[in-house]
């Protein structure tokens, strides 16, 4: 696991600042009390950066004609440009930096999806809406891992976006070493196995685009590849394709494990398939086999280790 400091942005109530517009704050605990130490947080709140008080009146998305403000219920203080240009400012200046972002849900700023936007006499509603903010975020930074605080209640979200960001700053830190074909077909490779468990499709399609490379456009050759893998990873890994995977590596030890053990192994998987135990139990078997029976290649998978152990991320999937 890299060592290298990760930055996530995080909208500032999420922190537990008291920024809302009732001076109150919506505190993560999940990302304050646990992520935390493993990650920096760099932190925003929109609405104060454009200008609004401490406390304020609240604001929400409301359609005029064609036009969605973000203003009072009243439709006065549109603050929506404003909101919009200090988003693409973030998105362009500080964005590059950082290797996920959590949004706070719901909110007219900040909210990735599912918005309520009013009409002009605010007798009805739609929720189609993203957050002037985060959209912006979004539109500029496309393969950046992001995710709202309260999906990041379910654990496969939560297990999800935190082997995303993870995922993310390994490529950042791989895109700071001289750009090879070599390089790259080595991260590929030590990624092949979580992207077996996610993708089965995108894990043959990426292996061919590296396999099959003869161009001299090796900078889109990189931006095909990263795209290709952050798509493939958002889609949480379902239990079959999990069993697949864990079948596949336990192939490697077929040579060196007793009857005993292979059946233990087996059953371990078959329950994980099952539903019956989370997937920590068959891959704590697999870890130990590979310490009594060291294999470089697989060692080397991310599947093992995509984050730190302590984050106990798959206890509950």
């Amino acid at each position: 696991m890299q060592q290298s400091t990760i930055q996530i942005g995080i909208s500032a109530c999420l922190a537990g600042e008291k920024v809302r517009f009732d001076s109150g704050h919506k505190k993560s605990n999940f990302c304050m009390d646990e992520f935390a130490k493993h990650v920096e947080y760099k932190r925003f709140c929109p609405e104060v950066a454009v200008g609004l008080p401490i406390p304020r009146p609240t604001i929400r998305q409301v359609k005029v004609g064609t036009t969605i403000k973000v203003c009072r219920p009243d439709g006065s203080g549109d603050v929506g440009p404003q909101l919009t240009e200090y988003g693409k400012k973030v998105a362009t200046e500080q964005a590059a930096q950082l290797s996920g972002f959590v949004f706070c849900a719901k909110s007219p700023s900040c909210g990735m999806e599912r918005i309520k936007i009013y009409n002009e006499a605010g007798t009805g509603n739609t929720s189609e809406g993203v957050g002037f903010f985060a959209a912006q975020i979004m539109a500029h930074n496309p393969l950046l891992p992001c995710e709202e605080n309260g999906r990041l209640n379910d654990m496969h979200l939560r297990e999800n976006f935190v082997m995303r960001v993870f995922t993310y700053k390994s490529w950042q830190l791989l895109r700071q070493q001289p750009a090879t074909l070599h390089r790259l077909t080595q991260f590929h490779a030590q990624y092949k196995y979580l992207l077996m468990a996610h993708n089965y499709q995108a894990y043959k399609d990426l292996g061919n685009l590296l396999g099959t490379y003869v161009g001299d456009d090796f900078e889109q050759l990189a931006d095909d590849y990263i795209a290709g893998l952050m798509a493939a990873l958002k889609r949480p890994a379902s239990r079959k394709n999990n069993s697949n995977t864990l079948m596949h590596l336990q192939g490697y030890f077929k040579k060196h494990l007793s009857k005993i053990e292979k059946e233990e192994l087996r059953d371990a998987i078959d329950e994980y398939r099952s539903g019956l135990v989370p997937l920590y139990v068959p891959l704590t078997l697999l870890k130990h086999h590979l310490k009594v029976h060291p294999n470089e290649y697989l060692a080397k998978q991310v599947y093992f280790n995509p984050y730190p152990h302590e984050l106990k991320l798959r206890y509950g999937i």
